[in-house]
């Protein structure tokens, strides 16, 4: 049982000295974990998220460990995530960029994971050398694509094993070299954004952008107030805190056929889980109560008016959610699974909605511990919400928060994992409204 006093302040003497994941949690992972993943999103031109670069940042009790065996920890871990246990992918078409040297892939697990879906991204220097055009070959006819960074040279026979190539912030010379260089053209990445308008300029040739998980949404128009349609969600929100009778919710939803057809789209997909067909919501409460509800309703109105939204910063909401949610419900339970997700999800909504989070507090009057958790990490989620922040930050951070929690990268790896895998299945729900 944790002390009342993590409700004010993470503090190791109150927590358990060994962490017990909740059965389902997050997919297994391998036992080994000695570092945090991290990622940077793959943009396309409207804003949407089509892959993920990949990387790994071993522990401090691991900092000497060699490249190869970072590389195979990464890979290990990706896709204990990302496969289920019938050996499925569930990621679809998303791509996977890994950071690559001949040593490292030398003798290299790929663990299952699909090569059509890998990019593996060289240094010029390693993937021009002549020892190196083998090894291309035989991934290349495999189905593993190759990002190069650097110049190349026109008449370089591993030249026609490219397929990607990293043209920085979208340099004009590089962006040129990219339809040049080999007899077919390579596909650019923008690997650094400075600015949205830096992303604008490289959408307008249709060249996919990298971007850091915690970079700044570009900016909404102002707006003199919420949506009609983020309107009613929250009336909807409003009732069923107010725990008014399912009949009443039932009518003020019915005034919205799409957000109707939606929320059933959401309730009913393989994310939910819930084994039986769902066809109203008297029969949604009925199967999920109303703090179930409660949840839904709120990912609803995080992405309603999805054409106005950076389409990344809806699924960033949802996969924050889900993330603190999954590190919060092994240490306090699954009661808290569901005020843990929304101290994630609310955490992006101001970004989400463009209107001030004092604003929204004021009509959808979340608990005090989400409130806490939102305002200054503070209550009993806000640790878990500070950890979920500085893994998506990328930095030393995440290690010494996960410390204090008494949580090894092991678990955070799975959480993260399994979260961005989750918001996949929503996302094809969604795709399908």
């Amino acid at each position: 049982m944790i002390r009342q006093s993590l409700r004010r302040t993470p503090d190791v003497s109150a927590l358990p000295t060994v962490i017990e994941p909740v059965a389902d949690a997050a997919a297994p992972v391998p036992p080994d974990g000695t570092g945090v993943l991290s990622y940077q999103w793959l943009l396309d031109p409207k804003k949407q998220i089509i892959g993920y670069r990949l990387a790994w940042r071993p522990v401090r009790s691991q900092e000497a460990s060699d490249a190869a065996a970072c590389l195979q920890a990464l890979v290990a871990t990706v896709a204990s995530g990302f496969i289920d246990r019938h050996g499925q992918w569930g990621m679809a078409k998303m791509g996977l960029l890994f950071d690559v040297t001949p040593q490292a892939l030398a003798r290299l697990d790929w663990c299952g994971l699909p090569p059509k879906n890998v990019v593996l991204c060289w240094r010029a220097a390693d993937f021009e050398h002549p020892d190196t055009l083998p090894l291309l070959r035989q991934l290349r006819a495999q189905g593993f694509g190759h990002m190069v960074s650097g110049t190349l040279a026109p008449d370089n026979e591993a030249c026609e094993l490219a397929t990607h190539f990293d043209v920085d912030a979208g340099d004009p010379a590089l962006l040129a070299a990219s339809r040049s260089i080999g007899r077919k053209p390579m596909l650019p990445v923008a690997t650094r954004m400075e600015n949205w308008s830096g992303f604008d300029a490289c959408a307008s040739r249709r060249v996919p952008v990298l971007v850091q998980p915690d970079v700044a949404a570009p900016a909404l128009a102002a707006r003199p107030s919420l949506e009609p349609e983020s309107m009613l969600i929250i009336r909807l929100l409003q009732m069923v805190q107010r725990n008014e009778d399912i009949r009443e919710i039932e009518a003020a939803l019915k005034h919205d056929a799409a957000i109707t057809y939606r929320f059933l789209r959401h309730i009913n997909s393989p994310a939910v889980g819930s084994g039986v067909e769902i066809e109203s919501l008297r029969h949604a409460v009925a199967m999920l109560g109303y703090a179930r509800l409660f949840r839904w309703l709120s990912m609803l109105l995080a992405t309603t008016d999805m054409k106005a939204k950076p389409a990344f910063l809806m699924k960033k909401a949802i996969i924050r959610g889900r993330f603190v949610e999954l590190l919060g419900q092994a240490l306090l339970g699954p009661r808290h699974a569901d005020n843990l997700f929304l101290a994630g999800m609310f955490s992006v909504i101001e970004e989400l909605l463009g209107v001030p989070m004092a604003e929204l507090l004021a009509k959808v009057q979340l608990g005090e511990p989400v409130q806490q958790a939102i305002a200054d990490r503070g209550g009993i989620y806000g640790p878990f919400l500070e950890l979920a922040l500085a893994v998506e930050a990328g930095g030393g951070e995440a290690e010494a928060i996960a410390d204090r929690l008494c949580m090894g990268a092991t678990h955070v790896n799975a959480a993260h994992l399994a979260a961005i895998a989750w918001s996949q299945e929503i996302g094809r729900a969604d795709a399908a409204c």
